[in-house]
């Protein structure tokens, strides 16, 4: 179907050219998965592009190489060499791809029926009305709730499952004999995520599809791909069957990307990064790097009954935030959705509490509860023996000293105006943990070398770090006060695999050694038990299972707990072969000629 030859592409910069992906070559076959797994910068959306046709010259440059395609309408070409009509031709309708992000993919300023209308008239010489009736039927077949409502809806006004449904309703509206899937699940909850997987495999197998899916996460890649290619700084390192990769893989780049996914069937002092992999002889394998980490069992439970003997730092006490429903031209109250619903919990000092559901489920509001960054409507938070609801606002802001937050995205949450220097120094003169400039200046460097940057980042803004380095960052800005207590808010939901587990590695050594408390809010499961030492389960505002973190993954009391567990990629041999089971059973049962 497909097959690349040394392809190489590369931009012109300020700074001079710069090699994006060298010599990457791959084949792959009428209706299997190819999945493309690397960390960000690694060339994996470039080869997507270069594919599609779709890198800009300028600037940049395809230098070397070719891709073959087994077009339906024009027999074997070499897509590098075609016009721009006939790749026009092409595009969308026999090569089609859903890009990460559905929110900026999709035009704000049209509904979502009519884009997908317009995408199915460019291609196929169709009336509005078969259009629309056929886009009707794509929006049935994604699973999408009510599509005659979907049609007339603007993509603000649908959840981010929905949106990305959408992109893939677009994609296979023309019946494409290729599908390229570029991280189509990085920020979706796990259950969605889930969801989207199941769905793309059906319509796969229903289609007789190839898809080409991108991934920075080796555990979803186990989930979908027949084969796997490895990339690293532009280059593929490994390429081989799903199974071949996870049991036997030989570059240390590999094996570090199996390895920094937390596992759920064991307790970590701290995860293995790709830096252990890549600094250690060949010969270390996945399972001595986790035995190396494991804690066990009599060690676990003797933290908790330390933790356990001790004053509680933080009490939350029937907490609510309820949001009224207007209606009318007066705005009469009719109802309130309640997004906190008489949630309570305790906190010890350098405990980690974790707060894990879906989108929706009431974790952040929580959050933001606590530090009164929205009003509760009820109930009483309790930090270090005062009571956070009753205080004035003077006194709140000199409380806020001791009881920081990490946000969900450190871009937004930085200023981008201000250089990453007058960030952190802000603060320490504000509360006056700094005397003059000079101090702060010395204080904030020995911040960024702590979270693991350089002294020279001082001078930066915030738009010339990688998103690992911007939330290490927003750690440094939410330690410079001195805090006691911590809410990291999703705070490595968006990042790679393997920034990720430098990331939580950082948390927790800086947990250490300051004795900090954190409540750490995910969707991810697997994240969040690596993190706890106790787990809250949140589902539409109220808290439906509590206990410590082992426990409740082993014994799962709630159904929603076990939606969530049943949903996390594991990443193991048994569940990469329980995948490809499923694979040839659904490929079976659904599979029409082409």
């Amino acid at each position: 179907m497909l097959e690349l030859r040394d392809l190489s592409v590369g931009f012109e910069t300020r700074a001079g050219y710069v090699s994006a992906i060298e010599q990457v070559s791959f084949t792959l076959k009428r209706g299997e998965t190819l999945g493309i797994v690397g960390e960000s910068g690694s060339g994996k959306s470039v080869t997507s592009l270069a594919i599609m046709r779709l890198i800009p010259i300028p600037p940049g440059r395809i230098t070397s190489g070719e891709i073959w395609f087994d077009s339906p309408s024009l027999g074997r070409v070499n897509l590098l060499t075609l016009s721009s009509p006939q790749m026009r031709h092409l595009r969308g309708n026999e090569i089609a791809m859903i890009f990460q992000e559905p929110m900026t993919s999709l035009n704000p300023v049209f509904t979502c029926g009519d884009q997908v209308v317009e995408a199915i008239r460019l291609h196929q010489k169709v009336s509005y009305k078969e259009a629309k009736e056929r886009t009707l039927a794509l929006f049935e077949e994604v699973k999408l709730p009510n599509p005659a409502r979907i049609f007339g809806a603007y993509p603000h006004q649908l959840s981010g499952g929905q949106k990305q449904r959408v992109m893939i309703a677009m994609a296979i509206s023309c019946e494409p004999a290729l599908l390229i899937a570029d991280e189509p699940t990085t920020a979706l909850d796990v259950t969605v995520q889930k969801t989207i997987l199941d769905l793309l495999l059906e319509l796969q197998a229903r289609h007789h599809m190839s898809l080409i899916f991108i991934s920075h996460d080796l555990g979803v890649i186990g989930e979908i791909c027949d084969e796997v290619l490895v990339m690293y700084k532009g280059k593929v390192v490994e390429q081989g069957s799903v199974r071949d990769i996870f049991s036997h893989p030989k570059e240390a780049y590999t094996k570090g990307l199996i390895a920094c996914r937390p596992p759920l069937d064991k307790r970590l002092h701290r995860l293995p990064t790709l830096v252990d992999f890549l600094k250690a002889p060949e010969k270390l394998t996945v399972e001595e790097a986790l035995r190396a980490e494991t804690l066990s069992e009599a060690a676990y439970r003797q933290r908790q009954q330390k933790l356990a003997q001790q004053e509680p730092l933080l009490k939350v006490e029937n907490l609510q935030v309820y949001f009224p429903v207007t209606k009318g031209i007066f705005g009469k109250v009719v109802d309130y959705v309640k997004a906190v619903d008489n949630v309570s919990f305790t906190l010890h000092p350098g405990e980690t509490v974790g707060l894990v559901g879906e989108s929706g489920s009431g974790k952040t509001t929580t959050g933001r509860a606590i530090l009164r960054l929205i009003e509760p409507t009820g109930g009483r938070v309790v930090f270090m023996s005062k009571e956070v609801t009753g205080l004035s606002a003077e006194e709140l802001r000199r409380l806020r000293r001791h009881m920081q937050i990490i946000f969900q995205d450190p871009y937004s949450s930085l200023n981008p105006r201000l250089t990453v220097g007058t960030a952190l120094t802000e603060p320490l003169l504000f509360h006056k943990i700094a005397q003059n400039p000079k101090e702060a200046k010395e204080k904030a460097i020995e911040l960024l070398e702590k979270v693991g940057l350089e002294a020279d980042h001082f001078y930066r803004y915030p738009h010339e770090f990688s998103g690992g380095q911007r939330q290490r960052i927003a750690i440094a800005r939410a330690l410079a006060v001195q805090p006691k207590f911590i809410i990291c808010d999703e705070s490595v939901s968006a990042l790679d695999v393997s920034v990720q587990a430098q990331v939580l590695n950082l948390l927790l050594d800086l947990q250490e050694q300051f004795g900090l408390s954190y409540l750490f809010i995910s969707h991810d499961l697997s994240v969040v038990k690596f993190m706890s030492d106790r787990l809250l389960v949140m589902n539409q505002g109220q808290v439906v299972e509590s206990g410590y973190a082992e426990d409740i993954y082993r014994n799962p009391q709630h159904p929603y707990t076990q939606k969530l567990i049943e949903a996390i990629p594991k990443g193991r041999l048994e569940d990469i072969e329980a995948a490809i089971a499923r694979r040839k059973k659904a490929r079976a049962s659904l599979a029409t000629p082409a």
